[in-house]
């Protein structure tokens, strides 16, 4: 096996889910690896992400734990596949933080994706002018070519929606984001339209949080929960300053998808929410 660097998200995403594996079966690094028939360097390896491991190891990893979810064995043996793969974001490599194209990664492989917003429109749903209004807006100031970068790459994002099978989206969004002129009048009221267009697509499902709403739950919050073939294997992106915060531990995911959950009961029904934007979007 050949060593890498600067392992994916989701490259140290398996990694991290075999040494739940090996932890949940009650074994050292060291059984484990005697169970290979290697040495605990490998394993080692193997679970900082530092070393390449393919489907069939992933198998044999799993059948060693005894573990007994079949969905939870084949969703790690096709993350291991997936990074012979090669994807429309690589070409961003280099050009772009790595946190930009692991949102990338993670949304391409969603079964499927809900987010909520309270001040941003999801960036799965911006039109490109609004898009590069926000980047121009960074501080520090980025260069035209650092924002040209941003907004195509954030324009790519939404070829998920575009596949024979499109990926499952369930946004939530407050009324305050809905009514936050970023680029002016004309840019607003086109993202506002291209929105309430989109939420007549079959897989796209929108909900807005009214001001009538009152106060709710996670207020201010702006999550992308982003779902796996099986629960374990869902992950959570959050935005800071320093960008993207990932986070999949079953605590942290069980408590966003209660807050989800919650945000949901505050919104609007999907047809109200596209009246709601539509009358905004005239109103601007």
């Amino acid at each position: 096996m050949a060593s890498r660097t600067a392992p994916t998200y989701r490259q140290r995403r398996l990694a991290t889910e075999l040494r739940r594996l090996r932890e949940q079966a009650g074994l050292t690094a060291q059984q484990a690896a005697a169970l290979l028939g290697t040495d605990r360097t490998m394993v080692a390896h193997i679970e900082a992400a530092r070393t390449k491991v393919n489907a069939e190891r992933v198998r044999q990893l799993a059948c060693n734990y005894a573990c007994p979810n079949d969905t939870l064995v084949e969703g790690l043996a096709a993350m291991a596949d997936a990074r012979r793969d090669e994807h429309w974001w690589d070409e961003y490599r280099g050009k772009l933080p790595d946190g930009f194209l692991d949102i990338s990664e993670i949304e391409y492989y969603a079964t499927r994706i809900r987010t909520a917003q309270t001040v941003h429109l999801p960036g799965l749903l911006q039109t490109e002018e609004h898009a590069r209004a926000l980047f121009e807006l960074v501080v520090p100031k980025l260069r035209r070519l650092d924002v040209e970068l941003r907004v195509a790459h954030r324009m790519e994002r939404q070829a998920i929606f575009a596949r024979d099978d499109p990926t499952p989206y369930v946004g939530i969004v407050h009324e305050a984001a809905l009514r936050m002129q970023f680029g002016g009048r004309d840019v607003t009221r086109e993202q506002l339209t291209y929105l309430a267009e989109a939420a007549d697509r079959e897989n796209i499902t929108l909900r807005v949080i009214p001001f009538s709403a009152g106060s709710f739950h996670g207020a201010g919050q702006s999550v992308l929960y982003a779902e796996g073939p099986e629960p374990q294997l869902d992950t959570v992106q959050l935005d800071s300053a320093y960008g993207p915060y990932f986070t999949d531990s079953p605590t942290p995911l069980a408590n966003y998808r209660a807050l989800l959950d919650l945000m949901e009961s505050s919104a609007l029904s999907p047809s109200e929410s596209q009246t709601l934007i539509k009358s905004i979007a005239r109103d601007v």
